[in-house]
């Protein structure tokens, strides 16, 4: 799940923050030092309804704030979060590149990057970074800056993850206290779990939704994601040529399907319907992401009385995995242009890392200070939004232009409230021990593109492989054929896909070993 960001610019850092003054003012030199910073930052608008319907976000309120309290002038050129790469093509093709670049695919490789690291549009970091850049430097995981790195050096500044685990298993405990079950851990135990919800009359046992996408619990158990490759035998291949696994996964959800504890239109299921099944109470368990948990309670309350959500842990399989596939440990990333000179690139810097302090979390988080919160004894009182509008222009602060931090969860707002306490609970105690990775590729394979039937996307399995699987549930084709299907696979131009993903990993060209 990636976030659109915005504004990436330069300031003067001084005792930790940055001075400020009205950065609308004619720029000038005084006794506290220089006038304001200009430079030019492209984004996504991620989205955000506030933001693409402003008229011009260079006045935007939290804008002036940000510049007034950061020393800085900006100006902004959001790009349509529709059109990203064409928009982002296009900047690269007319060499009408800004003082920064925000790139929502995160690395410097990404298709939408065009291959400028590689040509020398944007400065190398390691410096900079070690010598303006402490916060960042000491909360940034290591991960995060080999994301961000070409040929080794540091190229992107990242929005992070410090978990990449963000999937979670989603369970109705109060229809588990009802059944007088405890949390399941093994697959078998999830199971007997559906069937009991299914006897207490719950339309769908377990929410699945269609290409397995959000609905893959029981494939990482068994460590079969299917856009996932590994390496064996020296080959990287797709994690279901593991057939035994495979099959095994196949069988639990075959299972589900005869059982009825998954619709029996589930290769259809929309992501509409699935949320509006959830929302409704018609769901037992389900994933999503952790940071739902709030939102789900919230709805599960409005439609049932006395319904309770809680993440736990994943089913466990045979080797005891669990968990959905993880992301890599950035989000996003910030690139700067090689024609800066060192002294603004210095600033910018030292602005990214003003984003890590206390300052800078506060604001983005709550706001403007007598505005919408205000304090009591070191207490927030935040006046959370209500309205769809206030409620989009708050994300848009919180997540759009507040765009070096850790993207996890926003930290200061989960404290807030007792469900925001138990999400962050969920991620430390639940998340942070489980989740599968493999081999991915920060650029994709150019057999994918020869092979479109056979290419995984960023979390959902080949076409081909999606349709294998659900004939096999729906009963169409023995799952005992799963061996053929790989072979079906390789046929069709898997040997390939196989060979390229091979030679890259030995490279070491574009390519992220995420395995857990």
């Amino acid at each position: 799940m990636k976030k659109g960001w915005g504004v990436l610019l330069a300031a003067v850092l001084t005792t930790g923050t940055l001075a400020g003054c009205n950065s609308k003012e004619p720029a000038k030199e005084s006794a506290a030092g220089a006038g304001p910073v200009k430079f030019s930052v492209s984004f996504s608008t991620g989205g955000n309804a506030y933001l693409e319907s402003a008229s011009d976000i260079n006045k935007d309120k939290w804008v002036l704030e940000l510049e007034k309290r950061t020393n800085t002038d900006l100006d902004l050129k959001p790009l349509s979060h529709k059109e990203f790469d064409q928009k982002m093509s296009l900047m690269f093709a007319g060499n009408d590149i800004p003082d920064v670049v925000s790139n929502l695919r995160g690395g410097p490789t990404t298709s939408s990057m065009s291959g400028s690291v590689e040509a020398g549009v944007f400065m190398p970091l390691d410096d900079l970074l070690k010598e303006n850049a402490p916060n960042l430097m000491k909360l940034v995981p290591k991960e995060a800056w080999e994301e961000t790195s070409y040929d080794g050096k540091i190229y992107g500044i990242p929005g992070w993850l410090t978990n990449p685990s963000r999937r979670a298993t989603f369970i109705r405990t109060d229809l588990l206290e009802k059944a007088n079950l405890k949390q399941p851990v093994t697959v078998e135990e999830y199971l007997d779990v559906l069937r009991a919800f299914k006897k207490m009359g719950v339309e769908n046992p377990y929410q699945i939704r269609e290409q397995f996408k959000y609905a893959d619990t029981f494939l990482g158990a068994y460590d079969v994601m299917p856009y996932q490759f590994e390496l064996m035998n020296g080959e990287v291949v797709p994690k279901f040529f593991d057939a035994e696994n495979m099959m095994k996964a196949l069988q639990t959800y075959k299972t589900m399907y005869e059982e009825g504890l998954i619709p029996k239109d589930f290769a259809t299921v929309s992501q509409t319907d699935y949320n509006k099944n959830i929302a409704a109470g018609k769901s037992g368990i389900w994933s999503a992401n952790g940071e739902g948990l709030l939102s789900f309670r919230g709805k599960i309350k409005d439609a049932v009385k006395d319904g309770k959500v809680d993440i736990v842990a994943s089913p466990k399989g045979p080797e005891g995995k669990g968990g959905h596939g993880v992301y890599g440990y950035i989000s996003t990333a910030k690139y700067i242009n090689s024609k800066v000179d060192k002294e603004k690139a210095k600033k910018i810097i030292q602005f990214f890392d003003w984003m890590s302090t206390e300052e800078a979390e506060e604001f983005f988080t709550f706001g403007i200070e007598g505005d919408t919160y205000t304090k009591e004894n070191g207490k927030i009182n935040y006046k959370q939004p209500k309205t769809k509008e206030e409620i989009d222009e708050a994300n848009y602060r919180q997540t759009t232009l507040w765009m070096v931090h850790d993207l996890t969860y926003n930290k200061k707002l989960s404290e807030l409230t007792e469900d925001g306490k138990d999400m962050v609970k969920a991620f430390d105690n639940v998340l942070s021990k489980e989740g599968v990775g493999g081999i991915t590729f920060t650029t994709s394979l150019a057999s994918f593109t020869k092979y479109p039937d056979l290419a995984s996307g960023g979390d959902t399995g080949p076409k081909f492989i999606l349709d294998q699987m659900i004939q096999m549930i729906y009963g169409k084709r023995p799952i005992s054929d799963w061996p053929k299907v790989i072979e079906e696979y390789k046929a069709k131009g898997g040997k390939e896909i196989i060979k390229e993903a091979t030679e890259r990993y030995n490279k070491k060209e574009g390519v992220v070993d995420r395995a857990r």
